[in-house]
């Protein structure tokens, strides 16, 4: 009778240890980032800190180029008369201070246009204005693939939401994907938006899907945990059919709510209106996301949209805004972070 006993305690023993073990593997470490958003002075020690007590293991850098119009050919980038963090010295600087407290970057070139237009609907006149535009964007590229390259950068994301450009000119982008690989040893990915990422022809020639995930989720005001993750639920089986069919890893190139009245209708509307904060919003949706993606295997990891460098300066204006500092969901995705370190 006491052996009996002994070997059912022996067996739940086992039974426990051996579901304890299969929970920590399946919480491997994740990509936990925040979209670094550039300083107009060099970074410092201070402005790490806040980074580190996020539990956040990765940042994305992003020095932009600018556009007048969509219509454009010429970009500029790397001009002294931007930010310092959105130049060439800062941008070292910035990927210097990260690497120095262990923190892994992304590097992630952006465009801006002049009048706010989306970058997706880039389109230039003839054939000419292509090749100029093409020519401008192939020297940006390549003299940050080469600076990622120098600074042992783990990540290099070739663009951000450029869905015309891909769709138009797909030699281009084959081609710029192996001049970037002739000086660039690192992980590549491209950043794509959330409704277009089924119509990128070379996401097997990189090593991660990037999504710049701003699916619809709910038109509530404030919606339920529970209609949150249904709304997860039916997005996860794409993603996880893009990644099974190319077979390479889904990664967040950015995620974020703002904290706002509706912020999971068009999550992507970044207009600039007074009042209707809600931070509430902003933490359900959060949740909502990490609780029914960041677990699952075929996903690497996110960068959350978007991250101050100097958090105890943000002002009023940001109350109803992306970022979470000093919101609820600050603590919520805090801890979320520490289980996937």
């Amino acid at each position: 009778m006491y052996k009996s006993y002994f070997r059912l305690i022996i067996i739940v023993f086992l039974c426990v240890a051996f579901t304890n073990c299969r929970t920590q593997e399946a919480k491997q470490a994740k990509i936990n980032g925040l979209s670094f958003v550039a300083s107009k002075d060099t970074i410092t020690q201070k402005h790490i800190e806040p980074i580190i007590k996020m539990n956040a293991n990765w940042v994305s850098i992003m020095p932009f180029a600018f556009l007048k119009e969509k219509v454009s050919p010429e970009l500029y980038f790397n001009n002294e008369r931007q930010w310092y963090g959105e130049r060439y010295d800062g941008v070292v600087q910035s990927i210097e201070m990260m690497h120095k407290n262990g923190v892994q970057v992304m590097l992630k070139p952006q465009i801006w246009i002049g009048n706010g237009e989306f970058t997706g609907f880039i389109d230039m006149k003839n054939e000419e204005d292509w090749l100029q535009f093409e020519n401008d964007y192939t020297e940006m590229i390549m003299l940050y693939a080469k600076l990622a390259e120098e600074t042992k950068t783990k990540m290099f994301c070739l663009g951000t939401e450029l869905n015309n450009f891909v769709m138009k000119r797909p030699k281009f982008w084959t081609k710029l994907i192996q001049e970037v690989k002739t000086v660039y040893s690192g992980e590549l990915t491209y950043a794509e938006n959330w409704d277009k990422i089924d119509q990128v022809h070379f996401w097997e020639d990189l090593d991660y899907i990037g999504v710049d995930a701003y699916f619809p989720i709910s038109s509530e005001k404030t919606p339920t945990l529970v209609e949150v993750k249904t709304s997860w639920g039916k997005i996860n089986e794409k993603l996880k059919s893009i990644s099974e069919v190319n077979q390479t890893p889904i990664l967040f190139t950015e995620f974020g709510y703002r904290s706002i009245h509706y912020a999971g209708k068009e999550p992507w509307d970044s207009k600039r209106v007074e009042g209707q904060v809600n931070e509430e919003t902003q933490a359900i949706l959060l949740q909502g996301l990490v609780e029914n993606v960041w677990d699952k295997s075929w996903f690497a990891g996110g960068f959350l949209w978007k991250w101050f460098h100097n958090p105890e300066l943000i002002s009023k204006r940001h109350d109803n805004r992306f970022c979470v500092h000093h919101k609820i969901a600050e603590e919520t995705l805090r801890n979320y972070f520490k289980e996937f370190q």
